[in-house]
């Protein structure tokens, strides 16, 4: 083979990558183009402000997966730049700054049940949800291989009435 032979074997190998690398590129722009959405709210929009920043610093009923993952409606009073946004908040969150990026607020639901008011909830001065021990109600023993556990049936003072869980005693 000549030199220019391979010269032109490689334009053609590097035509080909290119070309791959194209169709890649296209592919994966289509794919971010469908499920990506731009969320604009206006000044004076109703929104719900999302609780997993505050994971460790506040927690809502219960903690995991369990929890709600936005509370309050609140309405927002600017637009700051582009993509963030100020919020009125209530009197139990004023040590929050109040303004955030538009991944963490959504536009509020109107079902009054998916919302929680904040007037229900106690915080206490480090921001730590308080649940009150109403009674203990059972106990029970399990044994686990080769240890006992002793769990214990706990009803618990929440928001909405009363609500009960088994805790390790």
């Amino acid at each position: 083979m000549g030199s220019t032979e391979v010269v032109l074997k490689t334009n053609e190998l590097i035509q080909q990558v290119r070309d791959r690398l194209r169709v890649a590129q296209s592919r994966q722009e289509n794919y971010v183009g469908q499920r990506r959405s731009e969320f604009e709210f206006q000044v004076g929009d109703l929104v719900s402000l999302k609780v997993s920043p505050w994971k460790g610093f506040i927690r809502f009923r219960k903690r995991g997966k369990l929890g709600p993952r936005y509370i309050g409606s609140f309405r927002i009073s600017a637009r700051v730049g582009r993509v963030a946004y100020q919020l009125d908040l209530s009197v139990e969150l004023n040590q929050i700054h109040n303004t955030f990026h538009v991944s963490q607020i959504q536009k509020c639901v109107s079902d009054e049940i998916a919302v929680i008011p904040l007037e229900h909830i106690q915080v206490d001065n480090r921001l730590n949800y308080v649940e009150r021990l109403m009674a203990i109600l059972d106990w029970k023993t399990k044994i686990l291989r080769n240890k006992l556990v002793e769990p214990v049936k706990v009803r618990w003072q929440h928001r909405k009435g009363s609500e009960w869980t088994w805790d390790p005693e």
